[in-house]
């Protein structure tokens, strides 16, 4: 792991050097998915609660994806979720840095895939067909949003739905980062219907999402 340099509030700052350096301690925004590794293809190994605290062994050039550990399993979790308890700042590298943002100081990480099929999961976050799409805001979700939509989201939907969106699975859309509820889906991106007229449905990163049709909102997601 190398230790990069990071700006704090708008001051640049060099980071400790050495493998001394503690882990940072960061809270989830939302609902966060723990995968094997950094991208939307790897498989989840776990579902981190929003407001949890994890420890952040370090993140990517660019910030999308950070190495963490909750719960005692380790795995990657999209880095645009997760604040430093610390002042409640994001994890960000230079790279990915506004000069007016506050940030904390983490470690640099990389990844080296293991197998064939790691090296495929890695490349569909940044070379699938609509990766490009912003999902209603940075890293393919509004963190923020989600929060204010929690009365609107489905916390229970009816199981024929559920049911019905699972057994009929469709192609995926993959962005680069997580989606979270609250997430704007964009025009060009196919909604399908279910046995309920009040919401459609698609699959995000391998994952069912259920989205309200009018607003084009995700609702809920199924995990």
């Amino acid at each position: 792991m190398s230790i990069r340099t990071f700006l704090i509030g708008g001051v640049a700052a060099a980071a400790l050097a050495g493998p001394a350096m503690a882990q940072t301690m960061a809270t989830t925004s939302v609902d966060l998915n723990l995968r094997a590794g950094p991208g939307p293809a790897f498989e989840v190994v776990g579902v981190i609660p929003a407001e949890t605290s994890v420890d952040v062994t370090g993140c990517q050039d660019g910030d999308l994806w950070c190495e963490v550990t909750y719960d005692g399993t380790s795995g990657w979790a999209s880095g645009g979720y997760l604040n430093a308890e610390e002042d409640n700042a994001p994890l960000r590298t230079m790279d990915g840095m506004e000069t007016t943002q506050t940030a904390v100081t983490v470690g640099t990480v990389t990844y080296e895939p293991e197998t064939s099929d790691d090296e495929a999961a890695l490349g569909v976050g940044t070379q699938g067909a609509i990766a490009g799409f912003a999902f209603g805001g940075p890293v393919g979700a509004l963190a923020g949003a989600a929060a204010g939509l929690v009365g609107g989201a489905l916390t229970n939907p009816e199981g024929e739905v559920v049911t019905y969106v699972t057994a009929n699975p469709v192609e995926p859309v993959y962005v680069p980062g997580e989606v979270a509820i609250g997430a704007t889906v964009p025009e060009e991106v196919t909604l399908y219907d279910t046995p309920s007229d009040e919401v459609r449905y698609i699959y995000v990163n391998g994952q069912p999402v259920l989205v309200e049709p009018e607003t084009r909102q995700v609702i809920y997601i199924s995990r």
